[in-house]
């Protein structure tokens, strides 16, 4: 101290004693538990769980429905997991997370790079992969199918397989092999392998030829094996009273469209009786566009309770004992995995999810072949659901683009009401 005095005015000597003694408070009193805005409702399981192996930092889940819609509305969170967090301006919503890979274990080499690469802005990482699905098609094991492929399946083979396998009794089917009607989101997955490449642009753009080269295929599908989009229509109304399961089961159908995230949660007596295959077209298996990653967002108040929790999460061995948790609380009876969806860390998935889901044992998909989504807009759950799909269910039964209102049409009248 003599020497401060000797050598600094007394005013700043004041002001030095005061900033240290703000630093030393802040560091004192610095917030220890973390906020965490998510819309999966099993997150506040994980969190209890983190809450409960240790006593240096908390989390405090809270469910909120489309969380990035909410930020500047009440208090900053400290984390963020949830679907539909990719943007083109994400490194203006959230802190880069460089600096906690590489720590404590936590490897770019654990992730899956394609799932790691959407989360990132010119080699900043903004968000981290949580999970994913991919799409299936589900059969029955006691019926005798000759596959070329253990794993996977195209649309040739589905149709190839599917033809012999129809039958019509009074000019109506009484078994049908599979039709792409059944549906809608198997007519998106249909685009999405066409290279419809649906993306953000204020807010929705696509390669309209790639998009109308999708549905020519699906109209030269139905009419070629299944007769007309009014047979497969009928069948469907006639028969579909029962879940689709059942009527693999009882014979009355061949396959069933089905994505991960609902395949592996059905009944085990059911479940006991299918088999799938994994959906790749041209050596593409599409990732579903409802991806879950995890970012901090920028004004974040806890942040070393923050990056504790995630230190924690993405550690293999945690999401073992995560499945362990979920299992004991029957969680994965309701959600498959983590999340809801196959692990984003490779060896989770294709090391711990067998033991939990023994079908999978020898039958992960080949993640080379992934291939990811583009970034579409924040409101993309409600286009799809109120724009996309429609489109494509009206579409997909008419011989003419022109013959239903244009994917263009629809979304100018929604973005007229919604405004």
């Amino acid at each position: 101290m003599r020497f401060f005095k000797a050598c600094l005015p007394v005013h700043l000597l004041r002001w030095l004693c005061i900033f240290l003694l703000i630093v030393i408070f802040s560091s004192c009193s610095e917030n220890k538990t973390a906020v965490i805005w998510t819309d999966r409702s099993e997150f506040a399981l994980y969190g209890d769980f983190f809450n409960s192996l240790q006593n240096q930092y908390k989390v405090s889940v809270r469910y909120v429905e489309f969380p990035l819609s909410q930020l500047g509305k009440s208090d900053i969170p400290d984390i963020i997991v949830a679907s539909y967090l990719k943007s083109s301006t994400m490194d203006t919503t959230f802190r880069s997370l460089n600096n906690i890979l590489g720590k404590n274990n936590l490897s770019r080499d654990t992730f899956y790079p394609r799932l790691l690469t959407m989360g990132s802005i010119n080699r900043t990482q903004y968000l981290l992969p949580v999970s994913f699905n991919i799409p299936a098609l589900v059969f029955s094991k006691d019926r005798e199918i000759g596959f070329s492929n253990q794993f996977t399946i195209d649309f040739e083979e589905i149709k190839k397989l599917s033809q012999p396998f129809n039958r019509m009794t009074r000019g109506a089917y009484t078994r049908l092999g599979f039709s792409p009607l059944w549906n809608d989101n198997f007519l998106l997955t249909t685009a999405i392998l066409s290279r419809a490449s649906f993306r953000e642009n204020s807010p929705l753009a696509w390669d309209a030829n790639a998009l109308e080269r999708s549905m020519v295929f699906i109209n030269n599908w139905t009419n070629g094996i299944n007769t007309s989009a009014q047979a497969d229509d009928d069948f469907a109304y006639k028969y579909f009273i029962e879940p689709l399961e059942r009527l693999i089961q009882s014979g009355r159908i061949l396959f069933s469209y089905m994505e991960s995230s609902n395949l592996f949660i059905l009944n085990e007596d059911i479940k006991r009786h299918l088999d799938f295959r994994w959906i790749m077209e041209r050596d593409m298996i599409p990732v579903t566009e409802d991806s879950v990653y995890l970012g901090i967002p920028k004004g974040a108040k806890s942040q070393k309770a923050a990056r504790a929790f995630i230190q924690w999460f993405f550690q293999v061995e945690n999401q073992r004992l995560i499945l362990e948790y979920s299992q004991s609380y029957r969680i994965n009876e309701s959600i498959f995995g983590i999340c809801g969806g196959f692990a984003a860390l490779s060896p989770v998935t294709e090391q711990i999810y067998p033991i939990f889901y023994p079908e999978l044992l020898g039958r992960m998909p080949p993640s080379e072949n992934f291939t990811i989504h583009n970034i579409l807009p924040g409101n993309w759950v409600a286009i799809k659901e109120r724009v996309v799909l429609p489109y494509l269910h009206d579409r997909a039964r008419v011989e003419s683009a022109i013959q239903t209102n244009s994917l263009e049409r629809r979304l100018s009248d929604w973005m007229r009401l919604n405004r």
